[in-house]
């Protein structure tokens, strides 16, 4: 994708900069309260956009067989309340200072990337889409000097205000189709990059392997990314932690034998982790999102 030439400051994104400044005075109200708000909002929006809602639903049915009907209506519901929530708490992540977002983060297994980082070898970090993922980021350049991929918004309003935020505090951040190289060179100089891999590439680029039991359109740049950038991969989750009380990052143990050589090998292994991050929290995963989309040629689709 090209960078988005747009003019923020024309008249027609006037809507976008009141979003924005919303967005800022959110920022000032502390999340304890803003969590309630979250609640009321995600059940609004869970009525009103009925088509994200089935889709998280048929999500959820293909993932979790095991579950009851019962079950899957109340993930659902919580998982739109943890959007909700989320999206107010982005105020806070773009705009909070850094003592301020730092209390606010607890870390588990941060050890596992430090280890790495202290021999002067790089890592990837695989992130899954929680609804958490953007406090990783910044986190990640509060505290290691980290870098991310970054994909251009549409809207050069909002566009301008995630660049300002991810970068606030020194992360360097490489658009998804350009500078590759730059990309590399950073990890092999043992830099972490943030990195979320799980989206429907498309059936042009997709390598087709299972994630939670079904064969699914995946990127396959992980294992080439941890070869060239001569790095080790390992998870970085971020979850929302209850009633507005913060976030908890949970680095996963780097992949054994990885990269291994083999495509499918790597991303097989790279969705294991990935599905093993959203057990932990299934209400919190971007159930939203058309994971399955495309399928394997001749297959059904599965959304209507």
């Amino acid at each position: 994708m090209k960078r988005n030439a747009g003019n923020p400051f024309r008249p027609r994104y006037l809507a976008s900069w009141i979003g924005l400044g919303f967005l800022w005075a959110l920022s000032l109200i502390p999340m304890r309260i803003l969590y309630p708000v979250g609640t009321v909002i995600g059940d609004l929006l869970r009525t009103l956009v009925s088509s994200r809602r089935r889709i998280a639903e048929r999500n959820l049915e293909l993932c979790m067989p095991h579950k009851s009907k019962v079950e899957i209506q109340q993930l659902v519901k919580e998982n739109f309340r943890n959007i909700a929530r989320m999206a107010l708490y982005t105020g806070t992540i773009w705009w909070a200072p850094k003592d301020k977002l730092l209390s606010l983060v607890t870390v588990k297994n941060q050890h596992l990337l430090t280890e790495i980082l202290e021999t002067g070898q790089g890592a990837v970090l695989i992130a899954p889409h929680m609804v958490g993922l953007e406090l990783g980021g910044i986190f990640l350049s509060l505290r290691f000097d980290g870098i991310s991929i970054y994909q251009y918004s549409h809207n050069p309003v909002f566009d301008r205000a995630m660049l300002k935020a991810r970068q606030r505090f020194g992360s360097k951040l490489f658009e998804r189709k350009s500078n590759l190289k730059g990309l590399i060179r950073a990890i092999q100089q043992g830099k972490p990059c943030y990195y979320l891999p799980d989206q429907d590439p498309g059936p042009r680029r997709a390598l087709f392997a299972p994630f939670f039991g079904i064969s699914t359109a995946t990127w396959p740049v992980l294992g080439k990314l941890s070869k060239l950038g001569r790095a080790k991969a390992l998870t970085c989750a971020t979850y929302l932690k209850p009633d507005g009380k913060g976030f908890e990052i949970v680095f996963g143990e780097p992949l054994k034998d990885f990269p291994s050589g083999n495509d499918e090998t790597d991303t097989t292994a790279m969705n294991a982790v990935i599905e093993n991050c959203i057990t932990q929290a299934p209400d919190q995963y971007l159930w939203v999102h058309k994971r399955f989309k495309t399928r394997p040629a001749g297959e059904p689709g599965f959304y209507k």
